[in-house]
């Protein structure tokens, strides 16, 4: 007869499933976030962009973006030998995207990897957390060459992401960097979006005005080009944008 009791086997089991549930817990918690503060100028785990001068004004879908770290602080790298720290350079934030930490992979150790790509993110350069992820692409980025065509800010967010292997993904790069800030960003205020456009709008309509419809092809072009160059150094050459 039963006695109702469970028995040694169950308790250990019991026991066994507690005790990974309690070990994946503690490996997926993280510190909380403070609140995002455009303000302050903070904004926590997010990927930040603001225009650039002359070349926002005939291209507006092109700018600068940098990296937070978890506490709000800006990171960006905007010049050669240079990444600046709570300095975002060509103004403030006007555009953010703040990333889901559960979706990188923090190896604690080799056999640690929570992600599909153990190898190839161990032989690129993991992280164990957000901010040292970070911190290594600040030291791989602060004796790099800037430049706008070959080695950029966007360069830099793909290196980080890339130690983050976030989203799963070890593929990051200028394109799809630009892509996730332009389409899923959300804008600081109203004044980012006038700030952001209003230029682009003042350029066409002299553009316009003075020359005419060759400017809007000219214009046409030019962005045609920057896009062309992009996707063929990214995706063709991949050597070309390799920094």
């Amino acid at each position: 007869m039963p006695s109702g009791k469970p028995s040694l086997t169950q308790l250990n089991l019991s026991y066994g499933v507690e005790k990974k549930l309690t070990a994946e817990k503690i490996e997926h918690e993280f510190w909380p976030l403070d609140e995002i503060d455009p303000k302050k100028a903070k904004f926590p785990c997010c990927i930040v962009w603001t225009p650039l001068p002359v070349v926002s004004w005939l291209a507006p879908f092109i700018g600068h973006v940098g990296i937070c770290r978890e506490d709000g602080t800006v990171i960006d790298f905007s010049g050669s030998n240079l990444v600046n720290c709570n300095n975002f350079a060509y103004g403030s934030v006007a555009k953010y995207l703040q990333l889901d930490r559960k979706q990188c992979c923090f190896p604690p150790n080799a056999n640690g990897h929570t992600c599909k790509h153990r190898y190839k993110h161990a032989d690129f350069g993991s992280a164990i957390t957000w901010d040292d992820a970070i911190r290594l692409t600040i030291h791989n980025f602060e004796h790099k060459s800037f430049n706008l065509f070959t080695c950029n800010c966007h360069s830099f967010i793909a290196n980080c992401l890339n130690r983050l292997c976030y989203g799963g993904s070890m593929t990051w790069n200028m394109i799809n960097v630009a892509a996730l800030i332009l389409f899923k960003g959300t804008w600081v205020d109203g004044l980012s979006v006038l700030r952001s456009f209003l230029p682009f709008m003042v350029m066409l309509c002299l553009g316009v005005f003075m020359v005419g419809w060759p400017f809007l092809i000219g214009l046409f072009s030019f962005s045609l080009l920057l896009i062309g160059w992009y996707l063929l150094g990214t995706y063709c050459f991949k050597n070309l944008l390799d920094c």
